[in-house]
């Protein structure tokens, strides 16, 4: 690896550079916490050699808005289903905007 590879890997969304323990941290959150939304497949981070979590800047991200929800009240369970929810419904909008886009308007009948 070179050194331009290593400086890549900083606007990776999708690097897991970070520790469970500094995920945690930066999220203001446990390691339990992170545990639990892993458990209910919200996020799956990767494992180090060592077997160890790591966490990507993308998953940061959806566990802050996990947090956010929980902080409100919401039960985890529930708010990893309300994130993966709303992601699906993102995806099935922007599916339908290119199709909307791609699609050519049919001739009116005569």
């Amino acid at each position: 690896m070179t050194a331009d590879d290593s400086y890549d890997r900083l606007d990776d969304d999708d690097y897991p550079a970070y520790t469970m323990g500094r995920a945690a941290e930066m999220l203001g959150t446990t390691q339990g916490f992170l545990r639990a939304i892993g458990e209910a497949r919200l996020i799956t981070p990767l494992r180090s050699e060592g077997g160890h979590r790591r966490y990507s800047r993308y998953q940061l991200r959806i566990a802050a808005r996990a947090r956010e929800l929980v902080d409100h009240g919401t039960p985890i369970e529930a708010a990893c289903r309300i994130i993966i929810l709303e992601d699906q419904l993102e995806e099935a909008q922007r599916l339908n905007a290119e199709y909307r886009r791609t699609a050519t308007p049919h001739p009116a009948s005569v």
